[in-house]
């Protein structure tokens, strides 16, 4: 059964993204299509949306919704892949915006057999694309335990990760891991200090499914290459749910603005900085009415840059 999802910052990031009701824009996580749906409505006739998806859900979504759309094409894909799908359509240097909404889809969360929930029980997969890829529980059974510790560590700033990984590799000895509340059930045993309203679980399995989806990685790469596909005047639209990706997008806006590094005491005019983003108002985060209305929300934090160069 398809899960109702609820967009975070819709109307904050479509208001950012979309100048030129006659672009090419470029929805680089569209989940359910909430994003797409109020681009598309801006758009003339003359505009377009690419729209990509790991997951084979949503992209059959999207075709389902706006096949019929002209101005709309859906690709299964990463969002680290566009450069090049931009330049099979001869658009490189004409996009006219590009939005990531990171993070994962309320439909993956909540539908208890994608495996990403320590909520629900189901099969410990955590694949966006269920179609390619290492599970989740097949990388758990043979992971060394300083790999399960450092994952951990590095990609969900868990604190105990090291008792966690113990406790996963004593686990595994005597029965596959192979259900997310298997995992959960060893994960929060493990865990010394259970803070009020937060399970012992949520950063041990953020950061299995960002290891596992390449994440933070596929994140770098999409912003490595973004200046080449966007045009003067583009925006780029960032929204992001947990310091890691935030840390990410935030450096990269302000090594671009800064422009390259020039030793001391060198004498170098404004116009050669070569400065090719500028950060458009500050970091917005979700309203308190619609953080009471999807708790999910509340870790949202978006940030904006326009090409200048």
């Amino acid at each position: 059964m398809e899960v109702a999802h609820a967009t975070v910052l819709l109307n904050e990031a479509v208001e950012a993204l979309v100048t030129d009701p006659d672009g090419f824009y470029v929805d680089g996580t569209f989940g359910r299509g909430g994003h797409s749906a109020a681009i598309l409505a801006r758009l003339s006739a003359h505009g377009a949306l690419l729209a990509i998806d790991k997951d084979p859900q949503a992209c059959a979504a999207g075709r389902q919704r706006f096949g019929n759309d002209s101005r709309f094409e859906m690709v299964q894909a990463s969002f680290a892949d566009l450069a090049a799908l931009v330049a099979g359509r001869g658009r490189s240097g004409q996009v006219s915006g590009l939005l990531l909404d990171l993070g994962v889809s309320s439909p993956q969360l909540d539908e208890a057999e994608r495996g990403f929930s320590f909520l629900r029980d189901g099969p410990l997969d955590m694949r966006m694309n269920p179609e390619q890829g290492t599970s989740a529980a097949q990388w758990l059974s043979g992971a060394s335990q300083e790999d399960i510790a450092r994952v951990l560590k590095d990609f969900g700033e868990e604190r105990f990760a090291r008792r966690m990984a113990a406790a996963i590799v004593r686990a595994r000895a005597e029965t596959p891991i192979t259900r997310t509340r298997q995992l959960a059930e060893i994960v929060a045993a493990a865990h010394p200090a259970w803070e009020k309203g937060r399970h012992p679980a949520t950063q041990a399995f953020q950061a299995i499914r960002i290891y596992i989806n390449r994440e933070l990685d596929d994140l770098q790469q999409v912003l490595a290459g973004v200046l080449d596909l966007l045009a003067v005047g583009a925006r780029l639209v960032v929204i992001s749910f947990h310091s890691l990706e935030d840390r990410i997008v935030k450096r990269f806006i302000r090594d671009q603005e800064r422009g390259p590094k020039i030793p001391r005491g060198l004498p170098v005019r404004e116009v050669d900085m070569k400065r090719r983003l500028k950060s458009v108002g500050r970091a917005v985060r979700a309203a308190e009415a619609e953080v009471a209305g999807n708790v999910r929300a509340r870790s949202a934090i978006m940030r904006v840059a326009e090409k200048v160069a």
